[in-house]
């Protein structure tokens, strides 16, 4: 027994209410469940209930245990004082607010009927499978699919928007250090994520924005802060960036000790660190204020033409300093620019319209919806469970349902949990 499944009983009533009576056999005659908290403090606000005699309102608390209140020092916490009923699953002991005054409590179980205590064990049988639901989920009518799917979608944004949030705050505001950093993280892609952007987060924005006009003078900067210019060579490119770099290094008192090292092994060629960090570079020369056009951008096509970039006339035949390779051009793909508008682009234009104060939810579900399905084994696992992924919407938003829901066994949460467990009662 889970106090989730305690709490989706209290709050859609899913038990006799005609006979409820305390431990000290008070009726209790219900007028209102309350508001669910689903923060710290009593898990219903603003119950009215008649218990006895009187009418009371205020707000319940409910355990599986009644000595969970102790457990969780409840006795101790000025929150719980205007708790009027303790809902509980198993009556263990008696429990007092802070001021010794008993709070009257109800023993649910009597209550529940069977059919609902077996359709609870029923969703949550897990056994082998991927997820609980997996042999009732195309059940479901699509319109609920949908509708939930598209709610997940922006709570994954909320996610990301926190997180942006404390970026902006360690950049004092700086709305363009934050999207350099961003960005640079996912021109690193998962394999070198992480080394991009701490490759960002070595350098000032201030700094960065000093040399964006000189295109040899950002790669020296950039693949400099890397690491990928201390190695010896007798190309004229590499020395020529070898040179500028050690000249930026000295002036800006650079250091290169907290920037994680690049990873070439098991990549493809063109997406080597090298070949990114001249991409990223080249977006920078090309857009002098990247973050006022990614707001003002309004459609794929425009972002498409923001990104569309090639990297400098060396990288057209290398991959890595000092070793020619065939000529080719080396351009940032649309299926790439899709990439970024998922992790980087429409999460940080979310975040500036909640920072301003402003609606986005229209235009940046039109953006999403505009790009295809990501491809990866849990989407094509849902895909199997006919929870097709046809937009990035669809795709993100099954990427939270699995990690935010399923894998924590949080059907009582989800839209497709209740509908199910609803129809077993």
């Amino acid at each position: 027994m889970q106090e989730d499944f305690l709490h989706y009983l209290w709050k859609h009533k899913k038990f006799q209410t005609g006979a409820l009576q305390t431990t000290n056999k008070e009726t209790v005659v219900i007028k209102a469940v309350g508001e669910h908290n689903h923060n710290s403090g009593p898990d219903f606000f603003n119950a009215k209930l008649h218990i006895g005699d009187q009418l009371w309102a205020g707000n319940v608390e409910i355990h599986i245990k009644s000595s969970d209140w102790y457990v969780h020092r409840h006795e101790t916490d000025a929150n719980y004082d205007n708790v009027i009923l303790h809902v509980v699953w198993e009556h263990d002991t008696e429990v007092f607010r802070k001021d010794n005054s008993a709070i009257p409590t109800l023993v649910l179980k009597p209550y529940v009927p069977l059919e609902a205590i077996s359709a609870y064990q029923a969703i949550f049988t897990r056994s082998q499978k991927w997820i609980n639901c997996e042999n009732d989920i195309e059940k479901v009518d699509s319109f609920v699919v949908n509708n939930w799917l598209e709610r997940l979608y922006f709570e994954r944004l909320e996610r990301k928007a926190n997180t942006i949030a404390l970026s902006l705050e360690q950049n004092k505001n700086n709305w363009e250090a934050v999207l350099f950093q961003l960005l640079c993280k996912n021109f690193g892609l998962k394999v070198n994520g992480d080394a991009f952007y701490s490759l960002a987060k070595s350098i000032d924005f201030s700094v960065f924005r000093k040399h964006q006009n000189n295109l040899p003078s950002l790669e020296a900067l950039l693949f400099g802060q890397a690491n990928l210019l201390s190695a010896d060579g007798q190309d004229p490119y590499f020395l020529d960036l070898q040179q500028k770099y050690r000249f930026i290094k000295q002036k800006f008192g650079l250091q290169t000790q907290s920037v994680v090292p690049m990873q070439f092994f098991r990549l493809r060629p063109p997406n080597f660190p090298t070949i990114r960090l001249s991409q990223l570079a080249q977006v920078y020369v090309k857009n002098k204020n990247v973050f006022s056009q990614v707001i003002e951008a309004k459609t794929i096509e425009a972002f498409y033409d923001l990104f569309d970039v090639e990297t400098s006339v060396y990288w057209e035949s290398h991959y890595t300093f000092n070793n020619p390779s065939k000529k080719s051009k080396k351009k940032v793909t649309k299926a790439f620019v899709d990439l970024l508008l998922i992790n980087t682009i429409i999460p940080i234009k979310f975040s500036y319209s909640k920072f301003l104060g402003k609606e986005s939810d229209d235009e940046l579900t039109a953006l999403i919806s505009a790009i295809p399905s990501e491809k990866n084994s849990i989407v094509t696992k849902f895909g199997s469970l006919k929870v097709n992924s046809k937009t990035a919407l669809h795709s993100q938003a099954v990427l939270q349902l699995k990690s935010e829901y399923c894998d924590k066994n949080k059907c009582l949460h989800c839209a497709i949990g209740n509908v199910l467990i609803n129809r077993r009662i």
